[in-house]
C-alpha cells in the first residue's frame, strides 16, 4: 500500500512540474487589470522564419492575456505584444525603449497594429518610456506594467473585479 501511495503522490509531482510554467516575474499595473504575471513559454516560438522568445503576461482581475514574442535583430530588440484587443511593439535599441506600431514587415504574418482599440494619448506618451540597453526581464516587466494602459478604457474596463 505505502508503494502505491508513494508511486501515485511521484507521478502527481512529476506531472505538475511538467505541465506547470515558470512565473519570471510579477508586479502592478495601476489599472482596473490589477497586478500582472510573466511567465515562460515552454517552446521557442517560431515568428517570421526564426525560432523567437516568448512570455505570456496574465492579469490579476481580467481573462486578458498578452503573449510578447522576442525578435532580435542587428541593432535592436523588437518585443511584439499580441492580445485579442490589440497587437503592438516596443523597441529597444541602444538610445531608447518605446513603443512603436507594428512594422509593415510583421504584415506577412497576418498582424497590424488596429487603432480600434489603442489608447493615442498613451501611445504617445509611451514613444520613449527609458533610455535603451534593457535586460529581457527589464523589458517586459516594463512592456507588462505599461501595456494596459494603451488599450482604451472602455475596453478594459469589463474586467472581473
Amino acid at each position: 500500500m505505502k508503494k502505491v501511495i508513494l508511486t501515485a503522490v511521484l507521478l502527481i509531482a512529476v506531472c505538475t512540474v511538467s505541465f506547470g510554467t515558470k512565473v519570471v516575474a510579477t508586479g502592478q499595473t495601476f489599472t482596473a487589470l490589477g497586478d500582472y504575471r510573466i511567465e515562460t513559454v515552454d517552446n521557442p516560438v517560431s515568428f517570421m522564419g526564426k525560432d523567437c522568445e516568448a512570455y505570456c503576461i496574465k492579469y490579476q482581475n481580467s481573462p486578458l492575456e498578452a503573449k510578447i514574442i522576442i525578435c532580435k535583430e542587428r541593432n535592436c530588440r523588437k518585443y511584439v505584444v499580441l492580445s485579442e484587443k490589440l497587437s503592438i511593439q516596443y523597441v529597444c535599441n541602444k538610445d531608447y525603449f518605446g513603443v512603436e506600431k507594428l512594422d509593415k514587415s510583421f504584415g506577412s504574418e497576418g498582424l497590424a497594429t488596429s487603432d480600434d482599440h489603442l489608447n493615442r494619448f498613451e501611445y504617445f506618451h509611451q514613444k520613449v518610456l527609458g533610455p535603451g540597453q534593457k535586460t529581457v526581464l527589464e523589458a517586459t516587466q516594463l512592456i507588462a506594467a505599461f501595456f494596459p494602459h494603451l488599450i482604451k478604457p472602455e475596453d478594459w474596463l469589463t474586467a472581473a473585479m
